[in-house]
């Protein structure tokens, strides 16, 4: 291949090359590389952007080695008026103008502002619309060759021109937003109006159903269990035998209490005797008879711990507890709690709700209980109380303890039946709603 071709397909190449960057350029950067970059494919001295207004109307858009055309320039003012008359021809295609072209005003000045042969490329968007048009100026002539060059070369930098100017500047989502205004419009207005919509507030949180009133069954004194007569949730009936402590230690101080009352009667009848005949002894049989009496009130009180060392059944109910195991021979503090006799039919929902999710519930708010063996059962019930001061509940959180009366009873709710209960609020927007959380926390980080 000759050196003739080598060059011919260098130049191809590098028009390939700058049409593409072209059309990847936005509408500021395509006259700056139009005016600059084109004389790497058709060599040039200078280069001139006109950007066309009207017929035989414009101004100079980009000039070859500066960054911006100085309108009040001498320069630009001839280029402005060259340009003009050019444009005026609706001719297509490249052509090459001379200063003859030209009235003999501005003909004069053109070996001062340009060299000696230029060539005018109307920049045409098809269908009669013109944009503009490219002035390239050298000292050598301009051959056919250079005029196909450039008629490819305009038709490309037209068509990227009219796409630059047509493609939407900014984020490219913002400019979906701008097309689309009518349904974002839409979506606005309908999001605020669910923001707006009330809605009942309402928390999951565990329950347990829990005795009403529990009779409780606590250690009379300090001791040690020693039996445990009922079978854990066993029904129980009025004065039954239910918890025995060891007596051990309990009969062996009454019967030490029983001899030194014993005695202390012994020794008073004794001095009585002898006080009929020495009216000196009678002075003790006083103190004789308090020391009579406080044996007695020791006998007394250690039976009358014997005798509660027996607990029995306050009422008839359910003894609730967990294992007898765990409580044989396990040592008890006075008003230690054994295990509670509930009534199995008054029962209540007692619902554990964390810190962080309570909100204003006033007495008598619906609530539902879903139990854990029948979900698909829930049960009606209505607040009857709630606590003020927050406790750790079994998990270790915080938690206010809210209690819920049921609206019915029945015999799937039976006592330590665990769940989860919905209790619902006031109305309040959906938005309040939803910020709930974070303006708790941003409330704390503040420290409001």
């Amino acid at each position: 291949m000759s050196a003739g071709h080598n060059l011919q397909l260098l130049r191809l190449s590098a028009l390939l090359q700058l049409e593409q960057r072209a059309r990847r350029c936005s509408a500021a950067e395509l006259g700056f590389l139009m005016v600059n970059d084109t004389a790497g494919v058709v060599p040039c001295q200078q280069a001139a952007l006109w950007r066309r207004s009207g017929p035989g109307a414009g101004d100079v858009a980009a000039l070859s080695g500066a960054c911006a055309p100085d309108p009040a320039s001498p320069y630009v003012g001839w280029l402005r008026q060259v340009l003009a008359i050019f444009d005026q021809d609706e001719v297509a295609g490249p052509r090459v103008v001379l200063s003859s072209h030209l009235p003999a005003a501005l003909a004069t000045d053109w070996v001062e502002w340009l060299p000696s042969h230029a060539l005018w490329c109307p920049l045409d968007a098809g269908q009669g619309q013109r944009l503009g048009g490219l002035l390239l100026a050298r000292s050598a002539p301009w051959h056919d060759g250079d005029t196909h060059m450039m008629a490819a070369l305009a038709g490309a930098y037209a068509q990227a021109w009219l796409l630059a100017s047509q493609r939407p500047v900014g984020l490219p989502w913002v400019t979906k937003l701008r097309h689309r205004r009518r349904a974002v419009v839409a979506v606005v207005a309908v999001l605020a109006v669910l923001a707006l919509l009330p809605i009942r507030q309402s928390v999951l949180a565990p329950a347990e159903v829990v005795p009403i009133t529990p009779m409780q069954i606590r250690a009379p004194f300090d001791g040690v269990v020693d039996t445990i007569a009922v079978a854990p949730n066993a029904e129980v009936t009025a004065g039954q035998v239910l918890v025995s402590l060891d007596t051990t230690q309990l009969r062996t101080r009454h019967r030490v209490a029983t001899k030194s009352r014993e005695i202390a009667e012994a020794e008073y009848s004794q001095t009585a005797q002898m006080a009929l005949s020495d009216p000196s002894v009678k002075g003790r049989l006083a103190l004789l008879q308090s020391k009579i009496e406080q044996q007695a009130a020791e006998v007394g009180f250690v039976e009358e711990q014997l005798r509660r060392a027996e607990m029995s059944a306050p009422a008839a109910g359910i003894a609730v507890f967990d294992d007898a195991n765990d409580w044989v021979g396990r040592p008890v503090a006075v008003g230690e709690r054994i295990m509670i006799v509930a009534d199995p039919t008054q029962v209540e929902l007692e619902i554990q709700v964390p810190v962080a999710d309570v909100t204003t519930f006033d007495t008598g708010a619906e609530t539902v209980f879903f139990p854990n063996v029948a979900p698909d059962h829930p049960v009606d019930a209505s607040v009857v109380f709630a606590s003020h001061a927050s406790q750790p509940a079994a998990d270790g959180v915080l938690a206010h303890r809210f209690r819920a009366a049921f609206a019915g009873t029945g015999p799937d709710l039976r006592l330590g039946l665990k769940g989860t209960a919905k209790i619902y609020g006031e109305r309040r927007p959906l938005l309040m709603w939803l910020l709930r959380r974070p303006l708790a926390m941003v409330r704390q980080w503040l420290m409001l």
